[in-house]
């Protein structure tokens, strides 16, 4: 039986090289709103730090409703995760977070009043690990049309209880 550190370990393997993701988030009327993100700690745990806008419409989506999604991917893997998110306002950990990519939207810098920070915290998670990449899955693709039996897309594990 896989513990909660070894999932963690594996979803840590599975995103590293992927410094961006979709943060989804849910708007007022119910409908489900996706917008690339910077990770600014890029090794993931349960735990992930996103600069962002104090008025933007996903810190608005979050003040009402903390539910959220983060989806990662690299050439072989596809992580889901769901959980919470809030907006934090902490002007050391933004200093300590912050990157020269953020100043696109906030070129004051990190003590920007409009300046916040999105903590998102992962309950659950699903991926899909394809370890061969890009040529493991057209190898896959070309014997499943060849042999006629379903594609075999790798791992896939759903993991609870982050």
């Amino acid at each position: 039986m896989t513990t909660r550190d070894e999932h963690v370990e594996k979803l840590v393997e599975l995103t590293k090289d992927s410094r961006f993701c979709m943060l989804t988030t849910v708007d007022s009327d119910g409908s489900l709103v996706s917008r690339p993100m910077s990770r600014q700690e890029v090794d993931l745990d349960v735990e992930m730090w996103f600069i962002a806008t104090r008025d933007s419409r996903k810190a608005q989506h979050l003040r009402a409703n903390p539910t959220a999604a983060v989806t990662v991917s690299t050439d072989s893997s596809w992580v889901s995760l769901s959980g919470t998110a809030e907006i934090v306002d902490d002007t050391a950990k933004l200093e300590e977070l912050w990157s020269t990519f953020a100043e696109a939207w906030l070129p004051e810098g990190p003590k920007d009043p409009n300046a916040v920070l999105v903590r998102f915290d992962a309950s659950t998670a699903e991926y899909w690990d394809n370890p061969g990449g890009r040529v493991s899955t057209l190898i896959s693709l070309a014997k499943s049309k060849l042999t006629g039996k379903p594609y075999d897309g790798g791992e896939n594990e759903v993991v609870t209880g982050l």
